[in-house]
């Protein structure tokens, strides 16, 4: 399958030298700088680590972009008339049959920030967080950041295959006073696992009976496999006031440099303290740009669904066919392919760099991801079917497939 008559996902962008993380900042992401031999050199490399993607972003945000700079004052803005919250919640009535409260809604310049203010908002001197990992790095650095602690619990594998919760270990670490807050990451990244309602239930009736707050970050929650449903967290507890919900359109339409996040507060004395905390500004090409996609971006949704199938099923069959001892599931959700590699690289091998000097691919290793993901490599296949072929290509060379 290419890209659908409307929407045009095949096109090759060059994004070099316009300060994209994905190609001009990687080795300050990636490698801290420091000196890095690739085959080639930087005009050769692959870029497919950061999670952006390498399509042109939908029409109604370019539609809302023009409309808005018809307007030539670009002054302090807010979010003020409610268009933003009314089209958020029209988005969520269509996409998860879910009306969020207008009074929970409050925005933040992202989904990473805001689980830094929240830590330090909730969390004081001496508690800590627990989520599941492996896990996004941000879950640890925003803990550790404000001098909290974070505690992990291990995903497993159950009977069938399937990633899954030990709820036993998770239930023992809620039951310590000093976890104060759970991060959860719903759909998990890196897996691309898509909670059932009977886990979600289970993980936050745990964190309930412990008077642990829940934290939802559902950045995901969009970018999932044709046929897959996303159940907002806290559309399952709507009485509770102990789950703050975090989205936003900036993984799903790709717009993540515009800096915008939508987050749902219930519990008032954290809202009223995030209100005091939070610079309320935000972006007015932003503000713009999410409001037209969450009103307008329903069919190049659906398109880039279908074409992100398609790619997850190219990395499948390659990978069974020239690297079958690889470990590989399609993911429920995410554009994020968790590829388990170690039975063709050392464990002691730093895979993101092993990955980029063999062969100028650049990707996320396992100590990219907090713990529990020995072996493992995330690769973004949100990208064009061509470049897509090519990084499988590097990848398996690299492996020694």
């Amino acid at each position: 399958m290419t890209g659908s008559a409307e929407f045009d996902f095949d096109g090759v962008i060059d994004r070099r030298g316009t300060n994209a993380i994905a190609t001009d900042g990687y080795r300050r992401f990636l490698f801290d700088d420091e000196p890095l031999d690739l085959p080639g050199g930087d005009d050769q490399a692959l870029s497919m680590w950061v999670a952006d993607m390498a399509f042109p972003i939908a029409p109604a945000a370019i539609e809302a972009l023009r409309e808005r700079l018809e307007h030539p004052i670009l002054g302090y803005t807010a979010n003020i008339d409610g268009r933003l919250f009314a089209a958020f919640s029209g988005w969520c009535n269509r996409q998860y049959g879910w009306t969020p409260e207008e009074e929970h809604f409050v925005t933040a310049a992202g989904v990473v920030p805001t689980l830094y203010e929240l830590v330090d908002l909730v969390l004081e001197p001496g508690e800590a967080a627990v989520t599941l990992t492996p896990a996004y790095a941000f879950f640890e650095r925003a803990a550790l950041h404000h001098g909290r602690r974070l505690v992990t619990c291990g995903l497993g594998r159950g009977a069938d295959g399937t990633i899954s919760v030990d709820f036993d270990e998770l239930e023992a670490a809620l039951a310590d006073p000093a976890v104060r807050m759970y991060l959860l990451c719903h759909p998990h990244n890196p897996t691309g696992r898509v909670w059932t309602d009977d886990e979600l239930r289970r993980m936050t009736e745990l964190c309930l009976a412990n008077d642990v707050l829940v934290v939802s970050d559902e950045v995901h929650c969009d970018l999932l496999r044709t046929g897959v449903r996303h159940t907002p967290l806290a559309s399952l507890f709507p009485e509770s006031d102990k789950i703050i919900t975090c989205m936003s359109a900036s993984k799903t339409f790709n717009l993540a440099g515009l800096g915008l996040a939508h987050v749902l507060i219930p519990d008032e004395t954290i809202r009223e303290r995030w209100n005091e905390q939070v610079f309320p500004l935000v972006n007015p090409l932003s503000l713009a740009a999410v409001t037209g996609v969450f009103s307008g971006g329903d069919a190049w949704l659906s398109d880039l669904r279908r074409y992100l199938d398609a790619n997850f099923e190219l990395v499948e069959r390659t990978l069974s066919e020239r690297l079958p001892d690889a470990s590989f599931d399609i993911p429920a959700a995410t554009y994020l392919a968790w590829i388990d590699v170690s039975s063709y690289v050392d464990e002691s091998t730093d895979l993101t760099r092993h990955f980029a000097e063999s062969a100028g691919l650049l990707l996320e290793g396992a100590d990219k991801f907090v713990a529990d993901a020995d072996g493992h490599v995330r690769l973004n296949v949100a990208c064009p079917r061509s470049v897509l072929a090519e990084g499988i290509d590097r990848l398996i060379a690299a492996a020694g497939g």
